[in-house]
């Protein structure tokens, strides 16, 4: 298949969480790119041919520094960037091993509070995630 300006740039990403070291609850990472000022859930494009989970937790990998365990799929976000539709798939996925380190796309990351994440993400598509993944995720306490 050929790319034309109106096929969707493909990409995946994780609504990423742990337990909190510090009492238990529920934490959400949130990056920061630096390139866009703005703060979402780790996701990028895919390579070419790449299963969408593997990019997901690839993508994930790279702008967090943390390996994953994929849990249910959420809801896909679709929109137009840079003029080209895009449509990026999602997955929940419990922080396993790993530690940040500041990267060429990502410079920090934030560990939050599910409410707290919500009010930090910069687009408002990207909160609905949040409560999706609160969901997923008390399915299977």
């Amino acid at each position: 298949m050929t790319d034309t300006p109106q096929t969707p740039v493909q990409a995946a990403g994780c609504v990423l969480w742990r337990r909190s070291p510090i009492d238990g609850e529920l934490e959400v990472c949130l990056v920061h790119r630096p390139k866009y000022d703005d703060w979402s859930h780790p996701k990028g494009k895919l390579k070419r041919g790449e299963d969408a989970l593997t990019g997901a937790l690839r993508e994930v990998e790279e702008e967090t520094g943390y390996r994953a365990a994929p849990g249910a799929p959420l809801s896909a976000a679709k929109y137009y960037a840079n003029g080209r539709p895009k449509q990026v798939r999602y997955w929940a996925a419990e922080a396993t091993t790993g530690a940040f380190a500041p990267n060429d796309e990502v410079d920090r990351i934030l560990w939050l509070s599910p409410t707290a994440a919500r009010n930090r993400l910069t687009q408002p598509r990207d909160r609905t995630l949040v409560d999706e993944l609160l969901v997923r995720v008390l399915e299977h306490t």
